[in-house]
């Protein structure tokens, strides 16, 4: 259960690691220090229904469908592989800095906040193929797959709360474009280990 548990974790929270805009959302609003807390529950609760949604209805669906794992698996290597290649491309270009425009005292009120990052989270069809469908096909492939998932969800919460309280301190340090490209070089590498790993089950 422990090795399920690990495994999860480390491949939920590599998947999430990748910057997109639900987390440069939680980034800048960390730095604005702006509904930070409730930011960061509504992406990890997004994340926990969805990776269990995976866990609990993948197996189901590959018994009834045979050849759709195999589809989905390839459909998510396929994908993981554009993405790390974006990643690699955005580190060898370089250029990017972080923007934390509007940083003040004004507040903005917290329903339109959790709108757009409820709408950055379920209107984002690549957060389906990374919970739903990749993790529910290897978790589904795990002896515990439940212990799994639970590693899963633990990973969203731990990064989404580290990403949003610890993003002051990240300030000084994305102000560099060095350090977007060793981040966006870090997430391509990884995104191909993930896409090798599936192909090669």
């Amino acid at each position: 259960m422990s090795a399920s548990l690990v495994s999860g974790f480390a491949l939920g929270f590599s998947l999430i690691l990748a910057i997109g805009a639900q987390n440069a959302f939680v980034l800048r609003q960390g730095l604005r220090r702006q509904h930070v807390f409730w930011i960061c529950l509504t992406c990890a609760g997004s994340d926990a229904v969805l990776i269990y949604a995976g866990v609990l209805g993948f197996g189901s669906l590959t018994q009834a469908l045979p050849g759709v794992e195999a589809i989905m698996r390839f459909g998510g290597a396929a994908f993981l592989i554009w993405y790390g290649a974006r990643s690699l491309l955005a580190a060898w270009r370089g250029g990017a800095v972080l923007e934390a425009a509007g940083q003040g005292n004004q507040s903005a009120p917290l329903l339109p906040v959790l709108a757009t990052v409820l709408a950055l989270t379920w209107l984002n069809p690549h957060v389906y193929l990374d919970t739903v469908v990749l993790l529910g096909t290897i978790s589904a492939q795990d002896p515990a797959p439940l212990i799994f998932g639970v590693g899963a969800v633990l990973a969203s919460f731990t990064f989404f709360f580290s990403l949003g309280y610890g993003a002051g301190l990240l300030a000084p340090v994305f102000a560099k474009p060095r350090s977007w490209q060793v981040l966006e070089a870090v997430v391509g590498l990884t995104m191909w280990t993930i896409a090798a790993n599936l192909l090669l089950v």
